[in-house]
């Protein structure tokens, strides 16, 4: 059977032109959906419950979660700071929903893949703090957002050894878009850092004590299908997934 991969939408509570305008609405590019389809998964998407026994009820339904990007940031708050600069913050509803299942995800050894915000929250759910802007607290000559489309690679990564993400790369460095803003700041205690920008930033994150708890920067969703490592990213959740249904 295919494993089921419970993956977290976007929302918007009536104020978004684009996701929905006035009608509160559940938004998700379908892109996401068709990787995990595209590598024998069966995607579901979750519903934004914000307490902790609807999302261990979700969780134990799944064989896998994947914490999708988003436009939107987590609110400072949620990991110590205040707020330093006016970007859009994420709804109270999916940050409940991302760092809960998260964390619960890390406790239970349920596989986890996190895309560019996703691997944020994991981050944030475990502990971790975010850079709020890089292009206003990083040293930098790399555009984190450049105007590329994100189908195209924008810059080159070095991907640390002896880590899941250099056996899934299968090579020192490699090829990535770029679309945030934010990264992570101060690693959360249980995870290490498997990737990085030429600049220092962190690309992908990693435990060593979960069988499959990976996030990365960038958007494999728009690479997979031309690019085998992209791909592959997909193809070990669906894998570890599976290790958990069978």
């Amino acid at each position: 059977m295919k494993p089921i991969i419970g993956v977290t939408p976007d929302f918007n509570a009536g104020d978004r032109k684009d996701m929905g305008g006035k009608v509160p609405t559940y938004f998700l590019r379908a892109r996401y959906l068709e990787a995990i389809e595209a590598v024998g998964g069966l995607p579901l998407v979750l519903p934004l419950v914000t307490d902790s026994v609807r999302q261990r009820l979700l969780l134990s339904k799944v064989d896998g979660l994947l914490v999708t990007g988003s436009g939107s940031d987590l609110p400072p708050e949620l990991y110590g700071e205040r707020q330093r600069f006016k970007f859009r913050r994420m709804s109270r509803q999916r940050s409940s929903l991302e760092l809960g299942i998260a964390k619960l995800a890390y406790r239970s050894g349920v596989p986890t893949l996190g895309i560019c915000g996703g691997m944020q929250s994991m981050n944030v759910a475990l502990g971790g703090t975010l850079i709020q802007d890089i292009s206003s607290q990083v040293p930098t000559s790399i555009s984190h957002q450049p105007s590329c489309p994100a189908t195209k690679p924008a810059h080159v990564i070095e991907v640390v050894p002896q880590t899941l993400m250099r056996r899934i790369a299968g090579r020192a460095t490699m090829e990535v878009n770029s679309s945030h803003h934010q990264s992570v700041k101060k690693l959360a205690r249980p995870l290490v850092t498997s990737a990085l920008a030429p600049d220092g930033v962190i690309e992908a994150i990693e435990s060593c004590s979960h069988p499959f708890y990976l996030g990365v920067q960038w958007h494999p969703e728009c690479l997979y299908s031309n690019d085998p490592i992209q791909k592959r990213l997909f193809q070990a959740l669906i894998k570890a997934a599976k290790k958990v249904a069978s």
